[in-house]
């Protein structure tokens, strides 16, 4: 009840006009949701970041990510790069710009203040900020495209699309710290887009109708669109890969993601998973988790070692792999994508709409 009370108290504070809300000098794009986790935003990120780079009107132009950086060490605003490492940037920024390189990635806790830098990388040379940055030479943005920032009411962005995951509908949900609700349910009906994420790969008329009511929108509702998860080609993380591995029987898989049960129910339609072991959103990986690792592949010696996209970044952190598990470890990559080209060419209209 206290925190529903100070949620309402610090909605009413912007939507009255009693604090700020600064705009951006460029369009800005906010990717976010109302839960805990395991919606789909960077997967999500990346679908967008692919339809503009073949936009005829945005292809050449400067399109920027902005992340908080969730579990880095590294303090202030930062550039990330290709030599980054998820201890210096967060998982989910490495992880885009080595999909993007001729995208700018930063991380910085204050958006709004991030936001300004990218518009104007000359303000970070001479900002306090600017001390502790170790790469200050990017391009100024066109777009700039905000990652989990829709709690940040203090920068309004231009459009703002909430992810719902369809397993968890938001009416069975309840406020932290009894459910995920991190927000207002009633929040979502602030957006400019929905997009219902994780679906079955079938979906019915009706399971899109029950998805929908479950928002419970009202009048003058946003557009809501339905994404699916597509896995991918799995790919060697280290360059000693062995791919005979990837056509094993067996599989020896590790997460760190918020939900993990999807991933594992795909990998095993192809493989019979020996051992599973989970850990934390996020989770950085130490010795001992190594070792429990390269224990599995001992007694499995014909396994392969399977993980999310997510956690190869944190894995390449650590710096005394054992050989042998980079020959068998591969990663898993997934993709958002919408049901249809229709669906999808409808929902790239909507944005570039909202945009103009």
């Amino acid at each position: 009840m206290i925190y529903k009370l100070a949620l309402k108290f610090r909605h009413a504070l912007f939507d009255k006009g009693w604090r700020k809300q600064h705009d951006s000098e460029v369009p800005t794009i906010c990717i976010g949701n109302v839960t805990v986790g395991g919606t789909g935003k960077t997967p999500h990120t990346e679908m967008i970041l692919r339809f503009l780079d073949q936009d005829g009107d945005w292809a050449s132009r400067n399109i920027a990510v902005l992340s908080r950086g969730y579990k880095r060490r590294s303090k202030g605003f930062q550039q990330v790069d290709m030599t980054s490492t998820a201890a210096f940037s967060g998982d989910e920024p490495l992880q885009i710009k080595k999909k993007f390189p001729g995208v700018t990635v930063a991380v910085d806790k204050d958006r709004v203040e991030g936001c300004d830098f990218l518009c104007h990388p000359d303000k970070l040379q001479t900002s306090k900020k600017g001390d502790r940055c170790y790469n200050k030479n990017f391009p100024p943005a066109d777009l700039i495209i905000l990652d989990d920032a829709f709690q940040h009411r203090s920068l309004k962005a231009t459009v703002n699309i909430v992810l719902v995951d369809f397993n968890r509908p938001l009416s069975e949900d309840k406020l932290l710290p009894y459910g995920s609700l991190r927000d207002l349910p009633s929040r979502v009906r602030s957006a400019d887009i929905i997009i219902v994420t994780k679906c079955p790969k079938y979906l019915s008329d009706q399971e899109r109708a029950m998805s929908i009511e479950s928002l419970k929108l009202g009048k003058d509702a946003p557009k809501v669109f339905f994404t699916t998860m597509e896995y991918c080609k799995p790919t060697g993380i280290f360059q000693q890969m062995d791919t005979r591995y990837i056509y094993s029987q067996r599989l020896i898989l590790f997460s760190g993601i918020a939900q993990d049960t999807p991933l594992r129910n795909y990998l095993s339609d192809s493989y019979h998973i020996v051992k599973h072991l989970s850990f934390a959103d996020h989770h950085t990986y130490s010795k001992a988790d190594i070792k429990s690792i390269e224990n599995a592949a001992d007694k499995w010696p014909t396994a392969a070692v399977a993980t999310t996209e997510k956690d190869a970044q944190r894995i390449l952190d650590y710096p005394r792999m054992p050989r042998d598990l980079k020959t068998k470890m591969f990663q898993v990559p997934i993709r958002a994508v919408f049901f249809s080209e229709e669906e999808q060419k409808e929902f790239e209209t909507t944005l570039l709409g909202l945009m103009k």
